[in-house]
């Protein structure tokens, strides 16, 4: 899955590079567009990823095509219990550990992870601070996945870096792909 997130672009611009973005992946990922319902229908994104003081999921979900994705970001156990309940199909759950982007922020851990996953069966992706050396735990928590941002982009090679965190993932993954780990979690779809 692809997040396109670019806070500070007009909808006009965001809207050109959400297309040419889902040219480049094709059928290779899902692509979802952060915050912006918008732009994400009139693109044909697979979803939109919803931050957690955005709309509501259940009015994205009025917007959107009827298959779309919606996720929606979460930082407590009572924020994914409210997404869950507007219709999220799946949480960003944050943040693991402290990260650049949040300074200040005190990390919750893997065990918001372990927390949220007993309570709900849609697949959980953890972000904030993640990397090759400590996805495993999160995996290990309950996640499908892992969200990365700065390992990727402020590497000197980014392709690179994208292939050693994907080799960690499989290495880390027991059972099988997130696909069927989410299948086996409840049926829901693992986006």
């Amino acid at each position: 899955m692809v997040q396109l997130r670019e806070k500070d672009l007009p909808g006009g611009t965001l809207l050109k590079l959400a297309r040419t973005v889902k040219e480049a992946i094709a059928d290779r990922a899902l692509l979802v567009v952060n915050e912006r319902v918008d732009v994400a229908l009139a693109a044909g994104a697979s979803g939109v990823q919803l931050g957690e003081e955005a709309l509501p999921a259940a009015i994205a979900r009025d917007i959107l095509d009827p298959d779309s994705l919606i996720g929606k970001s979460v930082h407590s156990v009572v924020g994914a219990d409210e997404a869950v309940a507007q219709g999220a199909d799946f949480l960003v759950v944050g943040t693991m550990y402290s990260t650049r982007s949040h300074p200040g922020a005190a990390p919750a851990g893997p065990e918001l992870i372990r927390q949220i996953s007993r309570l709900c069966d849609i697949p959980l992706i953890g972000i904030g601070g993640i990397n090759e050396e400590n996805l495993g735990e999160v995996l290990a928590a309950g996640a499908t996945g892992v969200a990365v941002i700065t390992r990727i982009l402020d590497a000197a090679d980014p392709e690179a870096a994208a292939r050693k965190l994907k080799q960690a993932m499989s290495q880390a993954w027991s059972g099988g792909s997130p696909v069927s780990q989410g299948e086996t979690r409840g049926g829901s779809r693992a986006g």
